[in-house]
């Protein structure tokens, strides 16, 4: 057997392993130490924190950049729909079944996989840092963020999320913003009080039409929507607050402070994001872990979703082995076929890379 064939056979096992141990965010506690024996066994020297593990190739040179492969290992809990045991890792007719086999199990173990390929090479061009990692699915902050200052200088990332092994070159960013129009309360029947519904009416106007000087070239416009509004307890009371929420997509030609400054300057209403950590991500088209994909057929895309790509402040790619439309659906599934071609897929895009 060749040697990729052989990570093929140890990361499609890996993968029957990882979904037979329930994983859900913040208890993943079993697949870190299963991963951690297995990286031990092959000679990976490990380190973790909580319930993420990392490593780098075994003739790391400081003067090299290097490059973070990443991807997660909890999952969400399986949803009523399941007819089959979702930690029963089965194989029929391609398929390899269970909770977490496509988000983000197949990226997960192919990452896995190309991280051993490399790990005993000497003379790379570029040292490699594998992050396996927790909290992915609640963005939790003992995750990825939780071990970034541990992993050192790195040059770019791939992070292994479903995209089809297509190139999610962006991904927007996500702001979500509790806001509070504050009036004066006052009988309806006289003219008392000052309408906190009206303010926030105007606030709302606002963010309906709003355009954002820049556009991104992937997604185009920022998407600001108004999905909740409260205001007022009885008929006969003019409402001294009008409470509601801004669910923000910022994209790639923003950062989150920028926007949230822009937002503040032009409302009225008090303005409080619950985060700012979901950044938006990009890599340049021209960038050459890019290009090789480009040249090995792959398409570019942005990606409409967040992962952890939203915590890293270096160029980043998304791609991986599934399709992100199986995450989360019940009997998820990833194609055996889809791990063999994303580790080939891999190795040739950073085997590539000058």
């Amino acid at each position: 057997m060749t040697e990729t064939s052989n990570l093929f056979q140890l990361a499609v096992t890996l993968l029957q392993q990882l979904i037979s141990i329930p994983s859900f965010s913040k208890e993943e506690d079993r697949t870190a130490d299963l991963i951690n024996e297995l990286l031990q066994s092959h000679g990976v020297t490990t380190h973790r924190k909580l319930n993420n593990i990392w490593a780098w190739n075994k003739h790391f040179d400081p003067n090299k950049e290097t490059i973070l492969l990443n991807s997660h290992h909890d999952t969400v809990k399986p949803n009523s729909g399941y007819t089959r045991d979702p930690y029963d890792a089965k194989i029929e007719d391609g398929k390899l079944y269970g909770l977490g086999s496509n988000d983000a199990g197949g990226c997960l173990v192919s990452l896995i996989a190309v991280f051993l390929y490399f790990h005993d090479k000497e003379n790379l061009k570029y040292n490699f840092c594998l992050a396996t990692t927790a909290e992915e699915e609640i963005s939790g902050v003992n995750g990825l963020e939780l071990i970034i200052p541990e992993l050192g200088q790195l040059s770019f990332g791939i992070v292994g999320e479903p995209t089809l092994m297509q190139l999610a070159i962006a991904e927007r960013g996500l702001m979500v913003l509790d806001c509070t129009a504050h009036g004066r309360a006052g009988h309806a029947a006289r003219e008392e009080g000052e309408n906190a519904i009206y303010k926030a009416l105007t606030d709302i106007e606002w963010f309906r039409s709003f355009k954002f000087p820049k556009e991104s070239e992937v997604f185009g416009p920022i998407k600001m929507s108004v999905t909740i509004i409260n205001a007022g307890s009885q008929h006969n009371v003019v409402p001294a607050s009008c409470v509601y929420t801004v669910d923000v997509r910022v994209t790639d030609a923003y950062r989150n402070e920028e926007v949230l400054e822009i937002i503040r300057e032009h409302v009225v209403s008090d303005v409080k994001p619950r985060s700012i950590r979901l950044k938006p991500s990009s890599i340049p088209k021209e960038h050459p872990i890019v290009q090789a994909g480009i040249a090995l057929g792959r398409i570019t895309y942005g990606s409409p979703t967040t992962s952890d790509q939203s915590l890293l402040d270096i160029p980043s790619i998304k791609v991986g082995p599934g399709d992100s439309a199986r995450s989360h659906t019940a009997d998820e599934f990833v194609y055996v076929d889809e791990i063999r071609e994303g580790i080939e897929l891999y190795i040739k895009m950073l085997e590539s890379i000058n």
